[in-house]
C-alpha cells in the first residue's frame, strides 16, 4: 500500500499547519483499528502542541487501556474545535455522536464502502488497516512517530489483520511494522494483549455464544443476547471478538454472529473463514441490510428482533454461498 498523491498530502498539511483545535473521531464500538488509528492522529497533534478531543461514542474495552493516551478519550465532544477528523468508519454516521459537523474535514479509512462524507478523502481500500494508511502518511505530514504513536498503530494493524491471518497482509505491511518496532513499538507486547488476553467475563460471554454455535453447508452462527452480556458482566457492547473464533472452526466459510444491542437493534458481524482466496464478498452480504466493511469483515446494526433478524440473516448469507458453491461448480 502506497499513499502517494503528494498534492493531497500537501494539502492536509497545510490544513494541519493552521488549524489550532482538533476533534477526532472513530465509529461506535471501536474495535483495536479505530482506536490506535484515533490515538495515532490525536497524539501525534498533541506532540506538535495542538489543542485536541478524542472521542468514541461507547467506552473502550479493557484490554486496550494498556495504550497511552487511551485515558485521555472521551465519550461526547466539547465545543470549540475547528477542524474534524474521521479516521476507520465508513460513515460519518457511524460515529453516533453528536457534534456541530455534518461532514469531517478529513475522512481517512481503508473500508471498500466508505461513503466519502470528507471534504478531504483519504480512504485506500486495498490497506489492511487504516492504522496501516496513519503509518505511511504521518511522517509525510510532518508528524512523528514516537513509541506511543507506534504501540497504538502496531495495535490498529494487529487487530484488524487477526495477527497478520488476513489475505492481506503482504510484504509491505510486514516491512511497515518493522519500522514501527524500530521506532519502539512492542510487537510482541501488543500482539498478547490484543489478539492473546482475554479477561474472565469474556470467556464467560464467549461460552453463551459457543454453547448455541450451529453449523450448516460452510455456515457458521450464533447469537449474543443482552441477558447473557449482563449475566457474563460483560461491560462492552460488541462480541468480545468471539467472531474470531467461530471463523477458525474447521470447514466454515462463513461466519456470523449477531449481538443484541440496547434500544432494539441487532449488530451483524460476518467473518470469511480461512485464509484461502474466494469470491465471496462478505460486505456485499452487509450491503443489504444497510451495513458495509470489507470483503472478509462486514458488519451492520439493524433495528428489530433478533430471532426475525437471524432468519433473514441466514437466509442471505446462504443465498450468498450457494451463488459462489454454483459459480465453481459450472467451471469446472
Amino acid at each position: 500500500m502506497k499513499v502517494s498523491d503528494h498534492e493531497l498530502i500537501t494539502i492536509i498539511r497545510d490544513q494541519f499547519n493552521l488549524a489550532k483545535k482538533f476533534l477526532v473521531l472513530s465509529h461506535q464500538r471501536p474495535d483495536g483499528d479505530a482506536i490506535g488509528s484515533l490515538l495515532a492522529v490525536g497524539l501525534a497533534l498533541l506532540s506538535e502542541g495542538k489543542s485536541v478531543q478524542m472521542v468514541l461514542k461507547d467506552k473502550i474495552p479493557d484490554n486496550f487501556r494498556f495504550l497511552e493516551g487511551s485515558q485521555l478519550i472521551a465519550t461526547q465532544p466539547q465545543s470549540g474545535y475547528e477542524y474534524v477528523i474521521v479516521v476507520d468508519s465508513a460513515e460519518i454516521e457511524r460515529t453516533n455522536t453528536e457534534f456541530d459537523y455534518a461532514y469531517a474535514d478529513l475522512n481517512i479509512d481503508h473500508h471498500k464502502t466508505n461513503t466519502n462524507f470528507g471534504k478531504i478523502n483519504l480512504v485506500v481500500p486495498d490497506a489492511a488497516a487504516t492504522a496501516e494508511v496513519l503509518a505511511e502518511i504521518l511522517p509525510k505530514l510532518g508528524l512523528q512517530i514516537t513509541k506511543p504513536i507506534a504501540d497504538a498503530l502496531i495495535t490498529g494493524i494487529v487487530t484488524d489483520t487477526i495477527g497478520f491471518r488476513t489475505t492481506n497482509v503482504n510484504p509491505d505491511v510486514l516491512r511497515l511494522v518493522a519500522s514501527l518496532m524500530e521506532a519502539g513499538g512492542d510487537l510482541a507486547g501488543v500482539y498478547y494483549k490484543t489478539v492473546v488476553e482475554q479477561s474472565l467475563a469474556s470467556a464467560r460471554y464467549w461460552s453463551a455464544g459457543l454453547s448455541k454455535i450451529k453449523m450448516e453447508n460452510g455456515l457458521v452462527w450464533t447469537t449474543l443476547t443482552l441477558d447473557e452480556r449482563e449475566a457474563a458482566g460483560y461491560p462492552s457492547r460488541d462480541d468480545a471478538d468471539l467472531v474470531k473464533i467461530l471463523s477458525a472452526i474447521e470447514g466454515a466459510k462463513i461466519a456470523v454472529i449477531l449481538t443484541e444491542q440496547d434500544e432494539g437493534y441487532v449488530k451483524i458481524s460476518w467473518r470469511l473463514c480461512g485464509s484461502v482466496e474466494t469470491s465471496l464478498d462478505v460486505s456485499e452480504i452487509a450491503r443489504i441490510f444497510g451495513g458495509g466493511g470489507h470483503k472478509a469483515a462486514a458488519g451492520a446494526d439493524v433495528k428489530g428482533n433478533l430471532d426475525n433478524i437471524l432468519e433473514s440473516v441466514l437466509d442471505q448469507t446462504k443465498d450468498a454461498l450457494n451463488i459462489v458453491t454454483h459459480t465453481i461448480e459450472k467451471v469446472r
